[in-house]
């Protein structure tokens, strides 16, 4: 089971105790993946998804809120991939109306729409309303990529207003959600790993922000060593390449002048590094007669270096 199929296994398990935070939950079920038509010169609601445990949460969610059981059907799924669409229907007029009154989807002229102002205004001014609303989008179109690859949620809108009500319930929580435009579909997404943990912690999904915030540690503490030792190499290959440079100089010193040539000062440190080429500036200090720090016999072989090059340069 992928990572995204274990999150929504976790919220379609999670049964709101308020009243109005299912019908929140049902608003975004039905206004994301639902349909609203007339079925035998009757009116009747359906959502239809590849996802049979979004389907019954849905189912549940209808027998808990209104008492309406309604009818789950199979159907052969046309989606790449999937094999089967499970369809929640409700076919009595009666309870399809009761259902889209509540969710503020019908007037009172009987006219059918979605008015998100209205939607705003009374199903979800509280934070708990938000939050069941929030995880009925990620059931209805949401999904989340395996955070041992990378992270990444979305949730999938048919519309820029839907899009944008999203953005804005989510943005209600101190979270940053941005939307692309796929196709035809407007997309909705997070990729920061903090904000997509607060994201699961609203909707409920305790154990797979636990599992992310395993994973996330993990791969920090994987990204630190892997820093320190891409650092520690990085400085071992610039000292060894130093050591080898200062090594070439001294012999070309040696061969064409003699190390008698040098001040007495570098002519001991010359002999030193000959005598250690893998020491540090710290251990090539303490093999001095009188030692010295690491910035002393830096600058001791900076001057050989350019004394070499002198030399080379046919300078005296």
């Amino acid at each position: 089971m992928s990572f995204s199929s274990r999150v929504k296994e976790e919220l379609s398990r999670r049964m709101p105790s308020a009243r109005h935070c299912r019908i929140a939950e049902i608003t975004a079920l039905l206004g994301m993946c639902g349909t609203v038509g007339i079925y035998e010169d009757s009116l009747h609601i359906r959502i239809s998804t590849e996802n049979v445990t979004v389907a019954r949460k849905f189912f549940l969610l209808l027998k808990e809120t209104f008492g309406i059981r309604g009818e789950i059907l199979i159907r052969r799924s046309h989606a790449p991939g999937k094999n089967r669409a499970y369809v929640v229907l409700v076919r009595d007029a009666d309870s399809a109306r009761r259902i889209l009154e509540a969710c503020k989807m019908i007037d009172r002229e009987g006219v059918i729409g979605e008015n998100y102002r209205t939607v705003r205004s009374y199903i979800l001014r509280q934070d708990c309303c938000r939050r069941a609303f929030v995880r009925g989008a990620f059931l209805a179109s949401g999904s989340i990529s395996d955070p041992e690859r990378f992270y990444h949620l979305e949730l999938v809108c048919q519309n820029a207003d839907r899009a944008a009500q999203l953005c804005e319930i989510i943005g209600t929580f101190g979270l940053e959600a941005k939307t692309v435009v796929r196709k035809k579909y407007y997309v909705v997404y997070i990729k920061e790993g903090n904000q997509i943990v607060d994201l699961l912690g609203l909707m409920g999904a305790d154990s797979a922000l636990m599992d992310l915030e395993n994973i996330r540690i993990v791969k920090e503490m994987r990204n630190t060593v892997n820093r320190k030792v891409n650092c520690e190499t990085a400085n071992l290959n610039k000292t060894v390449s130093a050591a080898i440079r200062q090594v070439a100089d001294i012999e070309y010193i040696r061969e064409t002048k003699g190390l008698e040539f040098l001040p007495p000062q570098l002519e001991e440190m010359a002999r030193a590094r000959l005598q250690a080429p893998e020491a540090s500036l710290l251990e090539l200090g303490a093999m001095l007669e009188t030692p010295v720090g690491k910035s002393g016999v830096n600058h001791r072989l900076r001057k050989i270096s350019e004394i070499a090059d002198g030399l080379r340069g046919g300078r005296n």
